[in-house]
């Protein structure tokens, strides 16, 4: 979408494309369409949409005006052809499999993972003859080494929840496409303002919509995106028949009011949490910060060509290891405890007894995610204030020690 011969920018392209108010009445805001099912002119269009030689709605499982204005919006931000919205990210995650993966195949994935994606792939996909093998994928050439004719699918989270490692997808993406196989990225952390996948190379995006896409909290949301052809399959196997993971209209509004402001909230995430990232990394009491801004982060160099801005997601290591992270955790006062990201309050958890408990104490051992790892979601308070609140929780474990 251009005007002027000038290509309109993120945030003018995430308030406006796709719609017109004109077309509706004058309405500033699109339309819910809280519809079921849809009425045809005549039987025999009717037919011609169920066999799919004709464009048109059916039934709210498959498609929905709502639905399909947030994925045209989804698709243009993150440079695809089109995109498909879920229930949920996991939804999201599991139709894409289901649709290209068969008993048989074998699937890379990434060290780390999120723990409900790891147990959907070991305790899940394993289950149907679906080999997944880990690799670590910080260095291209174990996924060369790895990958063989039986792949079908190369996942991975960048940057990786919780732990923060970054993945080269335009690397690891030209080995899977040499291989034959499709490279899926969870972009949940990053957002399409600060990396999008397909442009480097990927295939599908997936996202947990949950959070920032959404970024106020107050809705479960998933949507993927890639080429025309993987997205009409995942619509017509992963959610129409495999899963019935379908996002509500209404979820869709939602997340279209959260699209509007994505950029300014990034921009203040993104400052935010640098300016935590150094006070953390400052502090006596803290051994070591994970984030992808910091000079001292083991990728500072791929994070600053991949990423333009570095998020607001923070992981870090206190002295003292798990008691002193659930002594810092709970002497937070402006900080909710709580396991979701990219809402608007800042959140702390504890991965290792929350949101990877499903990985065992050896696994977690095995993918890099340590006992004493504190994952922080950094918010859009006023800077001052949360910087403040972790000034004071760190005090306190200073004085524990003392």
């Amino acid at each position: 979408m251009t005007r002027s011969n000038r290509p309109l920018g993120f945030a003018t392209r995430a308030i406006h494309h796709g719609y017109d108010p004109l077309a509706h009445e004058g309405a500033l805001t699109p339309p819910v369409h809280m519809t079921s099912t849809f009425a045809f002119e005549t039987a025999g269009a009717g037919g011609e949409m169920f066999a799919g030689e004709r464009a048109g709605h059916v039934y709210s499982r498959i498609s929905n005006p709502t639905l399909s204005l947030l994925e045209e919006r989804m698709a243009v931000l993150e440079g695809g052809e089109a995109a498909i919205a879920f229930a949920s990210g996991m939804g999201a995650i599991t139709a894409v499999m289901w649709t290209f993966l068969s008993p048989g195949d074998e699937i890379l994935v990434d060290k780390t993972l999120y723990g409900c994606t790891f147990a959907f792939f070991r305790h899940g996909l394993a289950k149907f003859g679906v080999t997944v093998t880990h690799v670590d994928m910080r260095d291209p050439a174990n996924l060369q080494e790895a990958i063989s004719d039986r792949t079908r699918i190369v996942y991975f989270e960048t940057p990786a929840n919780p732990n923060m490692r970054l993945v080269d997808i335009a690397a690891v993406s030209a080995i899977a496409r040499k291989a034959g196989a499709k490279t899926v990225v969870d972009n949940t952390y990053a957002t399409p303002l600060l990396t999008r996948p397909l442009e480097l190379g990927a295939d599908i995006v997936v996202h947990s919509a949950t959070k920032y896409l959404g970024g106020h909290g107050d809705l479960v949301a998933g949507l993927a995106v890639g080429n025309g052809a993987d997205m009409q399959a995942v619509r017509l196997v992963g959610l129409k028949d495999m899963t019935g993971a379908v996002m509500a209209p209404l979820t869709a509004h939602l997340i279209m009011r959260g699209l509007k402001t994505l950029e300014l909230r990034m921009e203040r995430h993104c400052a935010s949490a640098m300016a935590a990232a150094e006070l953390l990394e400052a502090h006596p009491s803290v051994v070591s910060v994970h984030y992808p801004g910091l000079a001292s982060f083991s990728q500072h160099e791929l994070a600053a060509r991949q990423m333009p801005g570095f998020g607001g997601m923070i992981a870090f290591e206190l002295v003292g290891g798990m008691a002193a992270g659930i002594r810092f955790l709970d002497a937070l006062q402006l900080a909710r405890r709580a396991v979701s990201l990219g809402d608007a309050e800042t959140l702390v958890q504890h991965p290792a007894s929350m949101t990877h408990s499903t990985y065992t104490a050896e696994e977690r051992r095995a993918h890099d995610i340590s006992d004493g790892l504190v994952r922080l979601s950094v918010g859009l308070e006023t800077p001052g204030d949360i910087l403040a609140d972790l000034e004071q929780a760190l005090r306190g474990l200073q004085k524990a020690a003392a």
